[in-house]
């Protein structure tokens, strides 16, 4: 289980509050079979240097719930409603607030590193583009510079030779360091991580959970876990929250929603998680 970092704050974004606190966020899609609520009322807060995840079977409203509450859902399509504060700033009264803390003080790692990135465009290039956003680098020179900083800091061996090439051309595993390293361009106080090892096979995605970890316990960086697998859950959060059809079925310490689930379709989730068994002698191949 993870630990609570003891990190203390950072200069001038440091709050006396939480970083993130939600309050009755609702979302409702249109859709052409009518509305449907994909989120239905739902409330927590993620601090300085912790882990707070949201689990969930496909479809229950997790990252619905990240891309509501960063507005990056379709305006036409979705109502978001609710109370959201990042660092203290209102993001959902005031619609251009959130411009001002997007990429900066909150930025999204998302899913799939296979399509998240431009196939076109050198990794360089991309990675060039999110620093300069962030405002981080006053030159492309100084920019690239500060990409090569960022790749070393995700554990990307050359530098300088991954930012010339093209996402095709890395493994699955480097390309979600990338991502990280993109959402680390702003030097943010906050990550939401949507499903951010979902792609990668276990070894490369204890590598990532680890570096994760690393930079939380380096910057007291709050973190908010999208996830649909238990296993990863139980390894990085301070408190987890169940989702199911957009509300929360359970929340709490991990430790206690991990080992003392109060809800059948908690213990269903941790279920699910494959469990090596006695050995079989007799399954045992024969010699000879």
């Amino acid at each position: 289980m993870k630990t609570q970092t003891l990190t203390p704050p950072r200069g001038d974004s440091a709050t006396t509050g939480p970083l993130l606190s939600v309050e009755n966020l609702c979302v409702e899609l249109m859709t052409a079979s009518g509305i449907v609520r994909a989120v239905d009322g739902v409330s927590f807060e993620i601090g300085r240097g912790e882990t707070v995840t949201i689990i969930g079977e496909s479809g229950s409203g997790k990252s619905t719930t990240a891309m509501g509450l960063l507005k990056l859902l379709p305006r036409d399509l979705a109502v978001v409603s609710g109370d959201v504060s990042i660092t203290g700033v209102d993001v959902l009264a005031d619609r251009r607030a959130i411009r001002k803390v997007r990429g900066r003080t909150v930025a999204l790692i998302p899913q799939d590193p296979m399509t998240a990135l431009s196939p076109v465009l050198t990794v360089g290039s991309q990675l060039c583009e999110a620093i300069l956003v962030a405002g981080r680098a006053g030159s492309k020179a100084e920019a690239r510079d500060r990409a090569e900083e960022l790749l070393r800091k995700v554990h990307i061996r050359d530098p300088e030779a991954q930012l010339r090439k093209f996402p095709h051309q890395l493994s699955g595993g480097m390309l979600q360091r990338v991502l990280i390293a993109a959402a680390l361009a702003g030097e943010p106080d906050l990550l939401i991580a949507d499903e951010p090892t979902s792609a990668l096979d276990v070894t490369v995605q204890a590598g990532i959970l680890d570096l994760l970890l690393e930079i939380q316990e380096a910057n007291g960086t709050g973190i908010l876990m999208i996830t649909h697998d238990i296993g990863v859950a139980r390894l990085v959060s301070d408190r987890i929250h169940v989702m199911k059809n957009g509300r929360f079925v359970e929340s709490g310490d991990a430790v206690d929603v991990v080992e003392n689930p109060r809800e059948t379709y908690t213990q269903h989730l941790l279920d699910s998680v494959p469990r090596l068994g006695a050995w079989d002698e007799s399954a045992a191949p024969k010699e000879g």
